[in-house]
């Protein structure tokens, strides 16, 4: 069975936790029930209640049957797909690294020999071995790899393992093995001993990650940094908080906010590092996780060939970094690519952590941070039995030091000859050792008298008494240093996790950078490339209608909004020919989300009624629904009818049929004046008398209020939601400024697509009169210039500073009074005081181009911006508008014709 959010496969039972068992036998044996064909079993006695022939039959499956699915799916969860939380080692993997360390001497070993010495423990094939030692020595971590691995950034396969060499790598040596303290199994033939677990004292399997399916469940434990697991389990022994997100070897950028710590439901998104090399090509620097060139490459071509992006050409330059150039045709917007390739390509992929581990032969379902505090804590105690270990071995040899130094001491070899058999000797020892019995740290026993008796003549001879007590004191402080650690088990063990970082972490430093990611609708990125088609009397739209009217390029995801004339609305998807309804006054490509685009509208209510007027937006509508945007009166028309993407207001001429007394048959209505409600309101009357005819009198401009736009640092995008810092409040006509460190400058139209660059250093609302300051320093006349100027160009990036290499940009100020420090350099340890630049006295405002004025032939250590001079900005006339919310709907009022035909707006 398959989790909604969840590309896993998962146990059937969805209810389990990490104290239960997933894939524990029924007692009763009612519920193992599978589907099977009874005639395959003929003859035999493995299944009940058959049903007559002809009709469905669901068999009980009984006997061997039952048993051999269970045991097999316990085999492949146990023994092959989910790795043990003791050491994060599938069986395959802790089978390599013991054949590895058995074959260890220092020198690298043919992968085919390390294959098949691990033949002896795996029972699987030698493919399975060769695939899985592959992937460790591609982690970079426990195998010190020779020869052609792979390329996990290309997806290239390793060479054959006769041609590839392997060894133990130092950090392996000293974190994975410790025999004294392993506990031991036999292998599958029963004549060779393998490690239940290895000893781990590190987390390994959070460094590593894992990923496996078995047989009802699967697990999918995501890599990690070592440096940040190591100062997380610093942080385990000393109480404190921690976080843990993952790291991938690929770099890229990784947004964790929905990470959920590893566990089942999490997603984590990575998107390919992607800047614009220039204004015709993007390049991909740095690739997701789970992906590779080759793999990306096919994804990209594949959208370009379905349509969804427009692409020249694709070079793979990747060698020991990624480079993939993408060559645009020209026109294309390469903000606009970017987004599409984040959209329809694998530039951008989701990944579903699950935390599965087996512990106590059991899948145990838990998050990474449980998994560090399960390793943190296995490895203190591996530490504190080696110490245990090791402090039991010095007691050893300080007592058979102690017993040797009296024995010589004391000549008790002289009177061996008096005793013929070995209990009379060890009786004689027992008695000459006793005077000194209270010293040891243990008693004497047998062995110790035999190794007594074993010592050489000639060692009796030159034994040095000086020697000896200096030995024993040194065993001496070795127990209490070890015994101390033994006390203090906390900080020793703080202290070998920061060991093994100032010894194995240097270059092991943060690859993914963490960042939110904004959400791309796939519709405002796509590329357009087909043509969208409306036969209005018969009522299709679609792609396929070539011979009847153009309305607009579309892609096959875009909806399309289409209005009748008996009032309909309805948003159907793009189609090669669609039934909408008949007799079509307009058909757009329609945006969910716009809020801006104001539709206009007159419509007659049933065959004779009055007309009413209203002004509305579309949003949150239900695909193929048809909505009535009248007052749901049968024969009602819509009279006149207009579309305005940002809100734009007309004034129309009424002219009405002469009936009766009617003494105006002329007047106008400025949509201006009308306040915007829901599609679904009835709108405000306009005249209960027949309308013979709406003209066009004047053209109208936006009555929306100018749109905030806010730039979140965080994802680096513009946005209307409030997020991040307010640019300020833009009119159709506004623009905004963006300054690079480089000493770029461009003016551009504020659309939420725009990527901005890292080295951005000024974005803010440009006011043309405003002038721009900037102190520089010239690289090839070497001397520090002062400027001041206005943009004269929009839409184009142009360089404000000399483009010689050594050029660099100091501060730039967008004040219109800005002031500057300088900080000049020692000169021969003379310090020259600081300058204050007073910058609108010291320079005029001049071309875009100018050199500037030398600002001084010193070299200066530091440019500050200091708090800018006051002056009163000029104020800034402002059309007045009126404040929408297209989703609000506010009390209808009415517009009623009075005697003298004069037209009244009465709001409640």
């Amino acid at each position: 069975m398959k989790d909604e959010d969840d590309d896993n496969i998962i146990p059937a039972d969805e209810d389990n936790n990490s104290d239960e068992n997933p894939i524990e036998d029924n007692q009763d044996g009612d519920d193992d029930i599978i589907n099977v064909d009874a005639k395959h079993f003929e003859g035999q006695h493995f299944y009940e209640n058959q049903e007559e022939e002809g009709e469905d039959v669901i068999t009980k499956v009984t006997g061997m049957y039952k048993d051999w699915f269970l045991d097999y799916a316990s085999y492949v969860i146990l023994e092959r797909a989910v790795p043990a939380i003791e050491d994060g080692f599938k069986p395959v993997q802790r089978r390599i690294m013991h054949s590895l360390k058995e074959l260890d001497d220092g020198r690298y070993n043919k992968v085919a020999n390390v294959v098949g010495h691990t033949m002896q423990y795996h029972p699987h094939g030698d493919a399975s071995i060769g695939d899985a030692m592959v992937q460790i020595g591609q982690k970079e971590l426990l195998i010190d790899c020779q020869g052609n691995w792979g390329n996990i950034l290309t997806g290239d396969g390793a060479a054959a393992s006769r041609y590839i060499e392997a060894r133990l790598s130092k950090f392996a040596l000293e974190v994975l093995y410790s025999p004294k303290i392993t506990d031991w199994g036999v292998s599958y033939d029963g004549r060779k001993a393998e490690p239940i677990n290895l000893p781990v004292k590190f987390p390994l399997l959070l460094a590593q990650g894992a990923e496996g399916i078995a047989v009802g469940l699967s697990t999918k434990v995501l890599p990690h940094n070592f440096n940040e697991l190591i100062e997380a389990s610093i942080k385990i022994l000393k109480g404190k908080s921690f976080t843990l997100y993952p790291d991938f070897m690929t770099a890229g950028i990784a947004d964790v906010s929905n990470y959920n710590d590893g566990l089942r439901g999490g997603r984590v998104r990575v998107r390919a590092k992607i800047s614009q090399l220039d204004k015709n090509t993007l390049v991909i620097t740095q690739i997701p996780f789970s992906t590779n060139t080759s793999s990306l490459i096919d994804s990209i071509l594949k959208a370009n060939e379905k349509g969804k992006i427009k692409i020249k050409k694709i070079e793979d330059n990747t060698a020991a970094d990624v480079e993939i150039l993408i060559h645009l045709f020209p026109g294309v917007s390469p903000d606009k690519t970017i987004d599409a390739l984040f959209a329809f390509t694998a530039c951008e992929t989701s990944i579903a952590p699950l935390g599965c581990v087996i512990e106590d032969n059991k899948p145990l379902f838990i998050g990474v941070s449980e998994m560090l505090k399960i390793s943190t804590h296995r490895t203190v105690d591996l530490l504190r039995q080696e110490l245990e270990i090791h402090l039991e071995e010095l007691k050893n040899k300080w007592h058979f030091s102690t017993l040797e130094k009296i024995f010589i001491r004391e000549e008790m070899y002289i009177d061996f000859k008096l005793y013929g058999d070995r209990e009379s000797l060890y009786t004689y020892l027992y008695d000459r050792f006793e005077p000194f019995k209270k010293s040891f740290v243990r008693e004497i026993n047998d062995d110790d008298l035999h190794r007594l008796t074993q010592i050489p003549m000639i060692r009796i001879t030159r034994f040095d008494s000086d020697k000896a007590d200096d030995l024993i004191a040194k065993l001496e402080d070795e127990m209490k240093e070890v015994e101390y650690n033994l006390e203090h088990i906390i900080d020793f063990a703080i202290a070998y996790f920061t060991k093994l970082k100032e010894k194995y972490g240097k270059g092991r430093e943060r690859q993914t950078e963490l960042r939110s990611f904004d959400n791309i609708e796939a519709t405002k990125v796509v590329l357009r490339n087909t043509k969208l088609y409306v036969n209005r009397e018969e009522g299709f739209v679609g792609t396929s209608l070539k011979k009847d009217e153009y309305v607009t390029d579309c892609s096959d995801i875009d909806d399309v909004i289409v209005f009748l004339r008996d009032g309909k609305m309805i948003v159907t998807k793009v189609d090669s020919k669609t039934f909408v309804g008949k007799d079509i006054i307009h058909v757009a490509i329609f945006d969910k989300s716009d809020k801006r685009t104001i539709y206009n509208m007159i419509y007659r209510d049933g065959k004779s009624g009055p007309s009413y007027i209203k002004r509305f937006n579309v949003s949150g509508v239900t695909r193929d629904k048809t909505y009535d945007l009248t007052n749901e009166t049968n024969g009602s028309q819509t009279l006149y009818f207009s579309c305005n993407p940002n809100g734009e207001a007309e004034v129309i001429t009424i002219l009405l049929r002469q009936i009766g007394s009617i003494k105006k048959l002329k007047f106008d209505i400025d949509f201006a004046s009308l306040a915007i409600k829901g599609r679904a309101s009835k709108g405000n009357l306009v005249t209960k008398y027949p309308i013979k005819k709406i003209e066009l009198k004047e053209k109208g401009i936006s009555t929306l209020l100018p749109r905030k736009i806010w730039f979140d640092d965080t994802v680096q995008r513009l946005n209307v939601d409030a997020r991040g810092e307010l640019l300020g409040e833009f009119r159709p006509s506004d623009k905004i400024l963006v300054i690079s460190q480089a000493g770029k400058l461009k003016v551009i139209t504020p659309e939420l697509t725009t990527h901005f660059d890292e080295d951005m250093i000024v974005l803010e609302k440009w006011i043309p009169k405003k002038p721009i300051s900037a102190i520089y320093y010239d690289g090839e006349k070497e001397r520090y210039y002062i400027k001041r100027f206005l943009v004269e160009t929009e839409n184009k990036e142009d360089c404000f500073i000399s483009e010689h290499a050594n050029s660099r940009l100091e501060i730039v100020a967008t004040d219109y009074r800005p002031v500057a420090e300088l900080v000049f350099n020692k000169v021969k340890g003379v310090q020259k005081e600081n300058m204050t630049v007073d910058i609108e006295s010291f320079i005029t405002v001049k071309g875009f181009k100018a050199l500037g004025n030398q600002l001084t032939t010193d070299k200066l250590k530091q440019v500050n911006l200091l708090e800018s001079l006051p002056y009163e900005e000029p104020e800034e006339i402002v059309p007045e508008v009126h404040e929408v919310d297209g989703d609000t709907e506010i009390e209808e009022g009415e517009i009623q014709l009075e005697d003298d035909g004069q037209i009244t707006l009465s709001l409640d």
